[in-house]
């Protein structure tokens, strides 16, 4: 790792409920990688894992802010559903599903019981997936909220 900040981050997300909660955004999305990220104004640090797609991250492990979606969901405080990157008209000349070749995501903030911003839930995906059907974002919000408070009991 990187430095103390990240394995602390890593440290944090050290959680059997989390890792259940991604086996499910998995499960659920029909997507292969799903992260819980601490998001800072400068830092993307991965908080917990499950990589189906080898994408290539563990706990701790880093991605340029600038280089990911979830600094806009930090700064909008929005969730971002893509459900075909290729042939979504805002999303296909993107920067980010470019530079990392997915064509489904979906990131949601997560939020702290004392309603301060965590980071994100996110998951990718090489191929589209319905992510945007609202079953799926509904479960996706629980799954944030879910997150946000097991995060903040630790």
């Amino acid at each position: 790792m990187r430095d103390d900040f990240a394995a602390s981050v890593a440290a944090h997300g050290d959680d059997d409920r989390i890792r259940a909660i991604l086996e499910e955004v998995c499960q659920t999305t029909g997507m292969g990688f799903a992260a819980v990220a601490r998001v800072t104004e400068d830092r993307w640090v991965a908080c917990q894992i499950v990589d189906r797609i080898e994408f290539g991250l563990d706990p701790g492990g880093e991605l340029e802010i600038k280089k990911t979606l979830c600094d806009d969901i930090r700064r909008c405080g929005e969730g971002i559903y893509i459900d075909h990157v290729a042939m979504d008209q805002d999303w296909r000349t993107h920067h980010v599903p470019l530079f990392y070749g997915f064509q489904s995501y979906v990131s949601l903030p997560v939020i702290l019981l004392d309603g301060s911003f965590y980071g994100t839930l996110c998951a990718i995906d090489p191929n589209p997936r319905s992510v945007s059907a609202p079953a799926i974002v509904a479960a996706m919000q629980d799954y944030a909220r879910s997150i946000g408070a097991i995060l903040s009991a630790k």
